[in-house]
């Protein structure tokens, strides 16, 4: 098999499908740069926002919610389904694609149907147990399917033989050392360089209670000498802090540059989106996981193999108050000793070589 000459990527709706599908372009231009990369995307997504900055080519074609139940949208679905495939296939024709790999999301199943119809190789990247309806579809017409996680092939029926390939991530983060980058990050933040820090990132929705607990718990960890770098999520109402505080307790909307919150920090507290677990299991970072709880449980599975491991603890929302975090927070990240134990282990069951692992199995995929 020669150098791949045009890949399709496909995955759009959240930063789930999104940054694996950046990491991965980025990875195969560093190996090639000319290689043609063209994304699918659907006009509403999120990848309008993430992928045009990037450099990569986004071609927006219609995509439809798939329903999960027999209802009338089912009935009308074939026929929107086929139109949303035409799109694709013009696009795949077009770049003359050798590979399409999809990462998710309702604008992956055109991809698929495009790619299946043209006996085209194809990918599909999984990062939930179970997985997510788009690539449940997209794996009946393919057995390329690689996931993030070493526990999701003994978790679910449709990946039992996938190929753990670990989840593709930034450069700016698979080659972050904390360590070195501490006192900038924190300086960067306006953080003090000899007091601890816990970063808290909830996501960009659902995390509410995540911000409700811990400026509930603000005054007590400030007066135990804890700093906070707290990522409220753009689309949350913004919760009141105490303004009289003895350190510093710094209040974002939105964090771009992920990797300089986690170098700041000694502790973080986070859900349990597949992103954040291969993220900071990656880096060693010690993490307190608050798992979405609407929804199927996969937030909890993502991250009980790495509590499991010793790299964090798991609180379910519901359990999650001020007086949780100050009796779980403030003995944790004054114990220097426990967080190195704890970011050590994280990193042992974290990877940081997902992007190239998973070129390894595409090219693989397109030589079969």
């Amino acid at each position: 098999m020669g150098p791949l000459r045009s890949v399709v990527l496909a995955g759009g709706g959240t930063g789930g499908h999104i940054y694996p599908l950046l990491a991965f372009a980025d990875c195969l231009r560093r190996h090639d740069p000319g290689v043609r990369i063209t994304c699918l995307g659907t006009p509403k997504g999120m990848e309008n926002e993430l992928i045009p900055p990037h450099g990569y080519d986004l071609r927006q074609i219609p995509a439809y919610q798939l329903p999960r139940s027999v209802n009338m949208n089912l009935v009308r679905t074939p026929g929107r389904m086929w139109t949303a495939a035409r799109a694709a296939g013009k696009v795949i024709d077009e770049v003359r694609a050798d590979v399409v790999v999809g990462f998710g999301g309702y604008v992956s199943v055109p991809a698929y149907l495009a790619a299946w119809r043209r006996e085209l190789p194809m990918v599909i990247h999984e990062v939930n147990v179970p997985p997510g309806v788009a690539n449940r579809l997209g794996m009946k017409f393919t057995k390329n399917i690689a996931v993030g996680f070493p526990h999701q092939p003994s978790q679910a029926e449709a990946l039992r033989h996938a190929t753990v390939v670990g989840v593709p991530l930034r450069r700016s983060i698979a080659s972050l050392d904390r360590h070195a980058l501490r006192d900038a990050a924190r300086a960067h933040f306006g953080l003090r360089p000899d007091l601890p820090v816990l970063f808290v990132a909830g996501g960009s929705s659902g995390a509410r209670s995540v911000n409700l607990a811990v400026s509930g718990a603000a005054k007590e960890l400030a007066r135990n000498g804890v700093q906070v770098l707290h990522v409220m999520g753009a689309r949350n109402e913004p919760v009141p802090i105490p303004t009289d505080l003895p350190v510093p307790y710094v209040t974002l909307p939105y964090l771009s540059d992920m990797e300089l919150g986690y170098a700041a920090a000694d502790l973080m507290l986070a859900r349990g989106g597949a992103m954040t677990v291969a993220e900071v299991a990656a880096i060693g970072l010690p993490t307190i996981f608050v798992p979405y709880p609407h929804s199927n449980q996969e937030q909890k599975r993502n991250a009980l193999p790495v509590v499991e491991a010793g790299g964090g603890l798991l609180v379910d929302d519901a359990e999650l108050t001020p007086d949780w975090l100050e009796r779980a927070v403030i003995p944790l990240i004054r114990d220097p000793q426990r967080l190195y134990t704890m970011g050590a282990a994280a990193s042992a069951y974290g990877r940081r070589d997902g992007d190239e692992a998973l070129r390894s199995f595409v090219l693989e995929a397109v030589a079969r």
